[in-house]
């Protein structure tokens, strides 16, 4: 039996050094780290990498459900895979026991509180969003194309994949910025 450890956090400027103290305090003897969001399964290499290798009678420590996942579906998913596999799943923070009836009641309980504070944030972010728009203070991103350049350029007798290449956009996207120039 080994016991691994996962530790995440949704941005990069984040700091996993809490969460890794607290997984080598429970015992964790191979601790995976990432700094990626927990909304979605996609693109959390570290935590595939442990669902792949652990094996029956292993051990997985968390230090709470929200580290793991951010919504009943993905974490319903994690933890049939675990189960699946004969791993226990533990989280330092919270009495998680997913091999008894009170315990998964309680880890689902966790889980939907975890996916009802990510639609708060996203909802109270929308919102913030929406009264900086109506300020005039958020702008929205800045374009990833200068369309002036591309323009130029074709004015200029560069063929699309040439100005693609030169600029380091797809040439779709410079297709579509001479298209849209014709259709003017």
């Amino acid at each position: 039996m080994t016991t691994y450890g996962y530790a995440r956090v949704s941005t990069t400027d984040q700091d996993l050094t809490i969460q890794q103290d607290a997984l080598r305090n429970a015992g964790c003897t191979i601790i995976r780290s990432e700094k990626v969001t927990g909304t979605k399964l996609e693109g959390r290499k570290e935590l595939a990498t442990l669902l792949e290798f652990l094996q029956s009678g292993d051990v997985l420590v968390i230090t709470r459900l929200d580290r793991l996942a951010r919504s009943m579906d993905d974490l319903t998913t994690i933890v049939r895979q675990l189960e699946a596999k004969g791993v226990e799943l533990r989280a330092t923070e919270q009495p998680i026991d997913t091999t008894s009836p009170a315990g998964k009641a309680f880890f689902q309980m966790l889980g939907v509180f975890a996916e009802f504070e990510t639609n708060l944030r996203k909802e109270r972010q929308l919102e913030g969003i929406a009264k900086a728009k109506a300020a005039g203070v958020y702008k929205g991103r800045k374009p990833s194309l200068d369309v002036a350049a591309i323009k130029q350029l074709r004015a200029n007798g560069m063929g699309p994949a040439e100005i693609a290449k030169r600029m380091g956009v797809a040439r779709s996207s410079v297709y579509r910025v001479l298209d849209g120039e014709e259709a003017a």
